[in-house]
Order: structure tokens, then sequence, then C-alpha cells
């Protein structure tokens, strides 16, 4: 028997989640997500909400500017995009 059989499968990495808004679907196959958290100032103990955009790669450019989608790390993709689109959670309601 072969020790390389008896091995156990290499376990998957556990890729970091996030859950944010689309701010922008215009270029091909890219999405800009922000997404906000709430922290609390080290000195004056106020919850201050603070947000951050991230590039994610959208193959099939299912998702719209205002959807609230999931977006998982990944490889780096390009210069800028170090994430991909998971799912879209719920689409925009209002139309501007």
């Amino acid at each position: 028997m072969n020790d390389a059989s008896k091995a156990p499968a290499t376990p998957r990495r556990h890729h970091k989640e996030l859950v944010g808004v689309v701010t922008a679907a215009k270029m091909q196959k890219t999405i800009v997500v922000k997404v906000s958290r709430r922290i609390q100032h080290s000195l004056y103990q106020r919850y201050v909400n603070v947000s951050k955009k991230f590039y994610a790669h959208d193959e099939q450019g299912e998702a719209r500017a205002g959807d609230t989608v999931r977006i998982v790390s990944s490889r780096p993709l390009s210069k800028l995009k170090r994430w991909r689109l998971a799912e879209v959670l719920s689409r925009r309601t209002s139309v501007d």
C-alpha cells in the first residue's frame, strides 16, 4: 500500500467572508462593494460607522448597484481584486 493513499485529504482553507452593498457595477466582471462596520472609539467610547471599499470579481455580471452581496477572499485576480462574489443576498428595492 502507498503511504500517500493513507494520508487524509488536505483540508480546504476557510476564506474570509464579508457582506456589503454594491456601489458600482460599471466595469466588466468587476464590482465595488462597500462594507460598513461599527467600532467603538478608543478615547470617546462612542460608536462610529467605518466603511471600506473592496473590488470583487463577478464572472456572470449578476450584481447591480444597490444590491446586498456576500464576497469571499480569493487569490489575487488583478492589481486591486482580491475578492470574488459568492452570492447576491438581496436586490435593490428602490429605483433611482
